[in-house]
């Protein structure tokens, strides 16, 4: 795997066989359709976790030592879609070979597929997204292979019942269509819907960082009113950072766009809360 080593998150150490999780910046956003930028995103949550504690008061526990190791962030062509998955895929093998869950930074949307299709080859899974956009385009502006496509690839792969989209309030009226499972707000009932669908699959869990409102989560490519607060990001980050999970991602985090630096953080405490919530269930805590 040729990684580079911009810098590492605060409660990680470098390359660790014991680790539970590997943490893999993909800085790819050559399909970005409004503001680039996303690749400068790994750099910036890590950047971002120095400025939050190791213990959740939320969750009532800390990343426990050793649990994730960073591997720095994968070098990759520019504007090269394919060349990008390609790599994405066979570091998230690497990872898997390894015994380890991936955890990948990116970067645009896109990055999540190259993971997708690593995992695919383990076994059934459901994908939930958190995300102001449907995504699910089967192409956009001539490239099939864009951030606004990577869900449609992903129902393609996974099967459209096993994809379940949350925070959704923007799409084509054909994209709403394909989507088997939609829901804009969080809450209780959004909770135990996707319990109800899921039942004992494993989770791959992506979040588009524009899941939240623009008030908390300026720094996006493509920003869009209406959205969540911060706390229940946070709060559906846990609730799925508690399932049995295969993989995560947090992508679309812009640091450009965000003078303030408040998106990143949001990005760096998600990536907090969903260790903790699985080092729990690893424990047997509920």
């Amino acid at each position: 795997m040729e990684v580079l080593h911009p810098g590492r998150a605060l409660w990680a150490q470098g390359p660790a066989p014991s680790a539970r999780f590997s943490l893999l910046g993909v800085p790819f956003d050559g399909t970005a359709s409004f503001n680039p930028g996303s690749r400068e995103g790994p750099l910036a949550v890590r950047a971002a976790t120095h400025g939050l504690e190791d213990y959740s008061p939320a969750l009532r526990a800390s990343v426990p030592e050793g649990y994730l190791e960073d591997l720095g962030d994968l070098e990759l062509p520019f504007g090269n879609p394919l060349a990008m998955l390609q790599r994405t895929e066979a570091a998230v093998l690497e990872i898997r070979a390894g015994g380890r869950i991936p955890f990948l930074l990116g970067g645009e949307h896109l990055v999540t597929l190259g993971a997708l299709r690593a995992l695919h080859r383990e076994g059934a899974f459901a994908l939930v997204q958190l995300d102001a956009h449907a995504d699910l385009r089967d192409g956009y502006l001539g490239e099939r292979l864009s951030h606004a496509s990577v869900v449609y690839h992903a129902q393609e792969l996974l099967g459209r019942e096993r994809v379940l989209q949350f925070g959704i309030r923007s799409g084509t009226e054909e994209e709403l269509a394909r989507s088997a499972f939609l829901r804009e707000e969080w809450g209780p009932a959004a909770a135990h819907d996707a319990l109800e669908t899921i039942g004992d699959l494993p989770v791959y869990l992506t979040i588009d960082i524009d899941v939240a409102d623009p008030a908390a989560a300026p720094g996006t490519g493509t920003p869009e009113p209406g959205g969540w607060t911060a706390r229940e990001v946070l709060e559906a980050a846990r609730f799925f950072g508690g399932r049995r999970l295969v993989g995560a991602d947090i992508v679309e985090v812009l640091p450009g766009r965000d003078p303030a630096g408040i998106t990143a953080i949001l990005a760096a405490k998600c990536l907090r809360e969903i260790l903790i919530a699985q080092a729990r269930r690893d424990e047997g805590v509920r």
